[in-house]
């Protein structure tokens, strides 16, 4: 038979586990909805093709083929995909993004987020710059 110092313990331990159980997913979704800040060495990064005219005209035809699914057709964040996702994708015509340098943008690109995929293996540098480009005309062209 069991103590009752035993007994105690059994229920203190169980009890234990089952707080930590309910507290560490609460923890990750808290911690998925702070800002994403890309490291301070990024945001000094400067965009080597930003008075290239064809940046954008560029980067428009790779965000359609990449970032529309989650991101959507006008950069909102309401892509198809964008439902099933936590944290929900970034609108890209918001003032937020619009205020973010051009390496912040490129380094998040670059080295992705769950649940966003990095493209640094699969676009080259050009090509994610060209992204940031055309980032930049969604809140230019008042797409919000």
């Amino acid at each position: 038979m069991y103590t009752n110092s035993l007994l105690k313990k059994i229920v203190f331990t169980t009890g234990a586990t089952l707080v930590v159980l309910l507290v560490i997913p609460n923890g990750r979704v808290l911690a998925q909805k702070a800002p994403w800040m890309a490291p301070a060495n990024a945001l000094q990064l400067k965009n080597p093709q930003s008075t290239d005219p064809n940046g954008a005209k560029q980067g428009k035809t790779l965000y359609f083929s990449y970032c529309t699914p989650c991101h959507g057709d006008k950069g909102k964040g309401d892509g198809p995909a964008a439902a099933a996702l936590s944290p929900k994708p970034a609108d890209h015509t918001s003032d937020a993004i619009a205020a973010e340098p051009d390496g912040s943008l490129f380094y998040k690109i670059s080295e992705g987020r769950n649940p966003m995929p990095q493209f640094k293996t699969t676009l080259s540098e050009a090509q994610r710059w060209n992204l940031v480009d055309y980032i930049r005309t969604l809140h230019k062209t008042g797409t919000k």
